[in-house]
C-alpha cells in the first residue's frame, strides 16, 4: 500500500483526520441510486473504476448498494487512535463498508468490529454510548473546513495537499516538499 511505503521510505507520521462525508446520510444509510440521484451517474461504472483503481494497490472492493452515516465510525476511530493496536480499527472500518457493505453508522456492527481488532468491546460500547469523542471529531470536521478539503481521501503536510487517490509519486513529492515543516 502506498502509505505504508511512505512510511517507510521517509519517515512519514500518519494522523487520521476526520471529514463529513455525507452528514446528512441518515442512520440506516441510503441507497447510492438516492444519493446520487440527478447527478447522472452511471454507479455501476463509477464502481468498476473504484474496482480497478483499488485492485491497483491490492485493497479488496465489494459491491456496494448503500452509503452508510460514518460519523460513528470516526467516533470509535478517534478513540481507537488512543489505544494499543488501535490503526487496525481504520482497515477493519474500510472492509466492513467497502467490501462487506456493512452499516458502519450501527453502534453494534462497529463495537463487533472493536472487538475483532481486539479492541475492549466493554470500552468500545462506552465510547459510543457516551459520545466521548464526539468533540474530537468536530475538531477535525473543522480543521478539515478550514483546510478547504472537499473529498476524500485528502493528504496534507507541511501547508500543501493534494486530493484523491493520487500514484505514490505524488505523495511520495508532498512528503518531500514538506520536509522539515510542520
Amino acid at each position: 500500500m502506498r502509505i505504508e511505503k511512505l512510511k517507510r521510505e521517509h519517515d512519514v507520521k500518519v494522523k487520521w483526520v476526520h471529514f463529513p462525508l455525507h452528514p446528512d446520510t441518515p442512520q440506516e444509510g441510503k441507497s447510492l441510486e438516492a444519493l446520487f440521484a440527478g447527478r447522472g451517474f452511471d454507479i455501476a461504472q463509477k464502481q468498476a473504476e473504484m474496482r480497478a483503481r483499488m485492485q491497483a494497490e491490492g485493497l479488496p472492493y465489494g459491491n456496494r448498494s448503500h452509503t452508510y452515516n460514518s460519523r460513528l465510525a470516526q467516533e470509535l476511530g478517534a478513540w481507537a487512535d488512543t489505544q494499543p493496536g488501535g490503526e487496525a480499527i481504520h482497515d477493519a472500518i474500510f472492509r466492513a463498508y467497502f467490501v462487506d457493505g456493512l452499516n458502519i453508522g450501527d453502534a453494534e456492527v462497529l463495537i463487533g468490529l472493536a472487538k475483532k481488532v481486539g479492541l475492549p468491546e466493554d470500552q468500545a460500547r462506552e465510547v459510543l454510548e457516551k459520545r466521548t469523542f464526539k468533540e474530537a471529531v468536530d475538531a477535525d470536521w473543522e480543521k478539515s473546513r478550514q483546510y478547504g478539503v472537499t473529498g476524500v481521501p485528502t493528504f496534507v503536510a507541511g501547508g500543501y495537499g493534494v486530493v484523491g487517490a493520487q500514484p505514490y509519486e505524488a505523495l511520495e513529492q508532498l512528503a518531500k516538499q514538506a520536509r522539515g515543516k510542520p
